[in-house]
């Protein structure tokens, strides 16, 4: 009897596929040919003249070492813009070449996986994803929309500021994965139409808008503020206390929670009088999920513990080790589990940080990245505000375009050069490079959670690339105020 089902089932199987209409391609063998292998060509061709560029003679000024590690870099920044191999694989393998074209010694560039950022991003990626398996983030959540969402324009006022807050202590992304399912079922309970709906746009929009605004106000909020802290401290010695750097961001974030909702509200006025029923359906929600558990009570109260230790004790314990501690009291009290953290760990943004810092030390090493500067620059070099201007653009347009991360590494060795040729603060300098590259507004690839909004089905990209364009000119005017105005207040000069 099974056998006959099974000769049944490949029957309609083989009928099923004769059905389907045959595509032949007519083109000549070596076009099919040519246009099947085109990735590999390029990569044999990028290989060939990487190959051609290394056995040349470095320029005047410029030693063999730091030669070879400028076209290293300039493959690598080929590469994370092409998309040809993951970014994680690029920095690796830069970080192999390294040793194998005599640039750096071994034992110096693999021990750049010592490095302090590349655990305290381990131990924030755990305790992210304690706060989003528990189910502790999603209860806050429905909790402070039916709270404070009574009309529409507070509910998306409420998203707004609730995706920025979550953004100060998760990563934006996680925080945008986290709150689109539960943005979308507000949308589906208010019956709102996909492409048609102001307020869906809006509702979408606000928590795009808030995890990236938010995301840049702590070392939490992405990859890009530890990597950069990390380059920082190769680089100069010297680094970020978790306030130090909150509070100059703060000066910059604050004013675009203002600003950036009154722009939202301008380009997508609500269309909806009432929100009842999206209320009602979000408590309903909350009875489904009962009473808080345990797990959630502790995992609160390990992050509550973990980010005062940040603040209090960052400086004199170091911001990786309190993030270990915590990520094991979750461990020990059996919160999470090995298995769970797998899935929401981004564990090819870990493998990265070792390849990206290895290849900027050894920019700043072997004085590539000053050759850069004085032969880029010239007498602009000497102008720091300009320097400012010019590298904080340079970053915000960028990042729209491919990953924050990847901007940091790409731009750092350049902006720590140009410390050593002007004088300029070092930690100015950092700021100046990962807090413009975490503001990426205008499309759906600049920043995972524009994506996740676009992917709502609510928004086209004309209404994403129209208003981005105009808070990203307010919040880089922004920028360029605090660090004339505000940022010399804190002890942070040009």
């Amino acid at each position: 009897m099974k056998s006959s089902n099974e000769g049944t089932r490949q029957q309609m199987e083989s009928k099923h596929f004769l059905d389907k209409p045959l595509k032949i391609d007519n083109r000549p063998l070596w076009l099919i040919v040519l246009d099947r292998t085109a990735r590999y060509q390029v990569m044999a061709a990028v290989a060939l003249v990487i190959g051609f560029l290394i056995r040349l003679a470095p320029p005047e000024g410029l030693s063999v070492e730091g030669y070879r590690s400028l076209v290293l870099f300039g493959a690598t920044v080929f590469f994370w813009i092409s998309g040809l191999l993951p970014i994680a694989v690029t920095a690796l393998l830069s970080m192999v070449m390294l040793p194998l074209l005599g640039i750096m010694d071994a034992k110096k560039t693999y021990s750049m996986f010592g490095n302090e950022s590349v655990f305290f991003i381990l131990g924030a990626f755990i305790l992210a994803a304690a706060l989003t398996g528990t189910g502790i983030s999603a209860r806050i959540a429905r909790a402070m929309l039916a709270r404070f969402g009574r009309t529409p324009t507070r509910l998306a006022l409420t998203v707004f500021l609730l995706s920025a807050f979550l953004s100060f202590i998760m990563s934006e992304h996680a925080v945008a994965a986290m709150l689109f399912p539960v943005v979308t079922e507000l949308a589906t309970a208010l019956h709102l139409e996909k492409g048609r709906s102001n307020f869906g746009r809006l509702l979408f929009m606000s928590m795009a808008w808030g995890c990236i605004i938010g995301g840049i106000a702590t070392f939490l909020g992405g990859a890009r503020a530890p990597l950069a802290a990390g380059l920082l401290r190769e680089a100069t010695g010297l680094h970020f206390t978790f306030i130090e750097w909150s509070t100059a961001a703060c000066m910059i974030v604050l004013p675009l929670l203002v600003l950036g909702f009154a722009i939202l509200l301008k380009f997508f006025p609500p269309d909806l009088d009432d929100v009842e029923v999206g209320l009602k359906f979000l408590n309903g929600k909350r009875l489904e999920m009962g009473k808080i558990s345990f797990d959630e009570i502790l995992t609160a109260l390990v992050m509550a513990v973990t980010v005062a230790c940040w603040m209090f004790l960052g400086e004199k314990t170091g911001l990786a080790a309190i993030a270990i501690l915590g990520a094991a009291a979750l461990f020990t009290f059996k919160v999470i589990s090995w298995q769970m953290i797998e899935e929401y760990v981004n564990w090819g943004i870990i493998l990265m940080y070792g390849g990206t810092i290895a290849l900027a030390s050894a920019l700043e090493k072997t004085g590539a990245a000053v050759w850069v500067v004085k032969k880029g620059m010239g007498d602009h070099a000497h102008a720091p505000l300009a320097v400012i201007a010019v590298i904080s653009l340079v970053a915000i347009l960028v990042t729209e375009c491919i990953s924050h991360a990847a901007v940091v590494a790409i731009l750092m060795p350049v902006g720590m050069g140009l410390c050593q040729t002007t004088g300029m603060d070092p930690k100015v300098m950092t700021l100046s490079i990962a807090l413009p590259a975490g503001l990426a507004y205008c499309l759906p690839m600049g920043t995972p959670a524009t994506a996740i909004a676009y992917a709502s089905g609510y928004l086209k990209s004309r209404d994403i690339i129209v208003a981005g364009a105009v808070v990203m000119a307010i919040s880089w005017l922004l920028f360029m105020g605090s660090v004339v105005f505000i940022w010399p207040v804190l002890g942070l000069n040009i």
